[in-house]
């Protein structure tokens, strides 16, 4: 069977179930996927060196396969061409299939079944614990095209090597002030974010010492004018898409009269100079133990960590305006 011989199969497929559809919609996802095989074998009938497998791995990708051909099936209540779709890790790949489509089941609004080819209706990847591909019918451009590799490339690299496309990709979607809720190349990097949040204002004053020196590690615009706006907002995205933390008024993080003068002496000086100076030792401990994926999404490079106090002092020298970091920190 060839690829048109195998499309045409596939529009009598839809034709038939849209029709069925019509006179009665299919009410669930396991309903009409085992429907589309029924039909499908009621189609190929004909060929007998291929069997429909109607006990499947749960987790299999493709749904179906039809010899050198799959068949992802997809289905909605909604009146929706767009679902969610397989892990990007496609882990239960049936190696037998080269080409995959799409039949998607769309139950709402004029119930209707259509199909599509799979690469080209990739349109978005989702990017939770365990990053899935989302679909769309009729998309007029693909992820794979976004992302300037092919999905026969794409899905046989290393998941590291997919990771980079992915995060490239979700790089370029982010607004200003917005930031990845992921850093990691790999699935199974070491961090991984709180599923409780946390309020910085509960937090014991050793916690809170520690994020406050990754933070201005991390952030040095902090260093900024006090009349400059946004200049906490990458505090605040550090600390609840890393930590899970939530911080209402960050600014205190580094200003207030209890972390930048303790003692109330009152001998005036910048206020935030003078929080940094007490939280030089946790910085260079940071410095030495942070992730690089960090420096190179909040500093836009990678910096050695023996290197990375010395790189900070520039970039705050470049971006304080009433006072010169390096005057009088890490000395």
């Amino acid at each position: 069977m060839n690829q048109h011989e195998f499309e045409l199969i596939l529009d009598g497929i839809c034709t038939a179930l849209t029709g069925e559809a019509g006179d009665k919609i299919f009410q669930t996802a396991g309903q009409f996927e085992r429907r589309v095989r029924e039909v499908l074998q009621d189609a190929i009938q004909g060929d007998k060196s291929i069997a429909i497998d109607f006990s499947p791995h749960p987790q299999a990708f493709p749904d179906i396969a039809v010899g050198r051909f799959g068949i992802e099936v997809k289905f909605t209540l909604n009146d929706t061409w767009r679902s969610i779709a397989n892990s990007v890790l496609e882990t239960n790949r049936i190696e037998s299939v080269e080409k995959v489509y799409l039949v998607f089941g769309k139950m709402g609004g004029t119930p209707e079944v259509r199909w599509g080819d799979y690469e080209k209706s990739v349109i978005h990847v989702r990017t939770s614990h365990v990053p899935r591909f989302e679909v769309e019918l009729f998309a007029s451009r693909s992820l794979f095209d976004l992302m300037g590799v092919s999905y026969d490339v794409f899905r046989v690299l290393p998941m590291a090597e997919k990771m980079l496309h992915i995060r490239t990709y979700a790089r370029a979607r982010l607004k200003r002030g917005e930031r990845l809720w992921w850093l990691e190349d790999t699935p199974d990097a070491d961090h991984v974010l709180p599923i409780q949040a946390r309020l910085y204002t509960s937090l014991t004053t050793a916690e809170k010492t520690t994020l406050r020196a990754e933070a201005a590690l991390l952030c040095p615009g902090i260093v900024e004018s006090g009349r400059a706006r946004n200049k906490y907002d990458d505090v605040v995205l550090y600390l609840l898409t890393y930590h899970g933390v939530v911080c209402h008024q960050a600014r205190d993080l580094f200003s207030a009269g209890s972390v930048a003068n303790p003692e109330n002496d009152d001998t005036g000086g910048v206020y935030i100079e003078r929080a940094l100076k007490l939280i030089e030792t946790e910085m260079r401990d940071a410095s030495l133990r942070m992730d690089d994926a960090l420096f190179v999404e909040y500093w836009g490079e990678s910096v050695p960590p023996e290197h990375r106090i010395r790189r900070w002092v520039q970039k705050a020298d470049l971006l304080a305006r009433d006072w010169i970091p390096s005057r009088s920190l890490f000395l």
